[in-house]
């Protein structure tokens, strides 16, 4: 199988040892958390197991991809947050979050888009449809989802920017999986032009977190900005949260880099049509690398040392991610890179960045 390579930064071995760190992560029944013995999230999950499945590491990536499904909520939820201190995994944040409900979407359409895996987009098409259902319960009058459902079942009325970009992402990706099933989703059409609408054109819809990088450059890589929108919204926080030589500061005020942030804004770049600017803040980020092809989740740079003291395997999915993205190694290369391999969503105002 071709592997990513960035020549001068990555070669394809390395990136197969970073697989292969990934997959020695996960537990024998599917389980992948952050690393062996920590917590699990079924966003981080899917990011993980996004990066098994580059690296050809299917078996592993459809037992993660099983596991999650396994564990989904008749209401199409899952836990915020798992853990195993005696061997059995259980529920140690219990919050419903819309953006864990959607991104199993993600993650199986880039399966498919890797291996043509028609079988696994069947069997875990229920879970994709009870996961995007709930999504679109969440949606708030002004096309925003909520981040997390209350207790009586209502959408709380905060919408965060970074989680409603991946889910904009999210449900074209449901979308995309329901033509495969011969199953159309048209609410899931709709919920997606009403959020790319707000993403677009209703900044104050959202919380204010522009502290957070992430809600820099998200817009961009889910999907929502594009052409001369996506080039000024990267304009305006680029000053603020890159770090020359170094990636891009978790946080404005911070003097802390972290890989998985650096990486998802390569993804980002790559699909503004920014290969180089991607291609160098991928470099810039390799000082997390450890010797076993981890990667150690950031740095405090105003004193060199690395924070928290830990390895994570999402961002050693966000490195092989980027790397795809940027090589074209794999089918599912073009799923951050380039927006016509998604379906097209309708066009609108372009997305005024907000100030501060």
């Amino acid at each position: 199988m071709l592997l990513p390579e960035l020549p001068g930064v990555l070669t394809g071995g390395q990136v197969r040892q970073t697989v292969d760190w990934i997959a020695d992560q996960q537990d024998a029944d599917g389980a992948l958390p952050w690393f062996r013995g920590g917590q699990l999230d079924p966003w981080d999950s899917v990011e993980a197991a996004m990066a098994l499945d580059v690296g050809g590491r299917h078996d592993r990536a459809a037992a993660a991809y099983r596991w999650l499904a396994g564990r989904q909520r008749p209401d199409g939820s899952w836990a915020a947050e798992y853990l195993a201190p005696t061997g059995a995994w259980s529920e140690t944040s219990a919050g419903v979050e819309s953006n864990h409900a959607g991104y199993l979407a993600v993650g199986l359409w880039h399966r498919w888009l890797v291996t043509g895996d028609d079988a696994l987009v069947t069997e875990l098409w229920p879970a994709v449809r009870r996961g995007l259902d709930l999504v679109t319960r969440m949606q708030l009058p002004g096309g925003a989802i909520g981040w997390a459902q209350r207790p009586d079942g209502t959408p709380d009325a905060t919408a965060l920017l970074t989680g409603n970009s991946s889910l904009f992402q999210a449900l074209r990706c449901g979308v995309a999986l329901a033509a495969l099933q011969g199953d159309p989703q048209p609410d899931w059409e709709l919920a997606a032009v009403d959020l790319g609408t707000a993403l677009r054109t209703r900044p104050d819809g959202f919380a204010d977190r522009s502290r957070y990088s992430m809600d820099w450059y998200y817009p961009v890589l889910g999907g929502a900005l594009t052409g001369d929108a996506a080039d000024d919204r990267i304009a305006w926080g680029w000053e603020t949260f890159v770090v020359p030589g170094l990636g891009i500061r978790c946080v404005s005020d911070r003097p802390w880099v972290t890989g998985a942030e650096t990486c998802e804004l390569a993804l980002a770049l790559t699909a503004a049509g920014r290969p180089d600017d991607a291609l160098e803040q991928v470099a810039a980020m390799q000082h997390l690398r450890d010797d076993d092809g981890a990667y150690w989740t950031g740095l405090v740079f105003a004193d060199g040392k690395r924070w928290p003291i830990e390895r994570t395997t999402w961002t050693a999915a966000a490195v092989v991610l980027a790397a795809d993205a940027l090589t074209g190694a794999t089918g599912a290369s073009g799923l951050f890179a380039d927006p016509a391999a998604l379906p097209p969503v309708e066009a609108d105002e372009e997305f005024e960045p907000r100030a501060g």
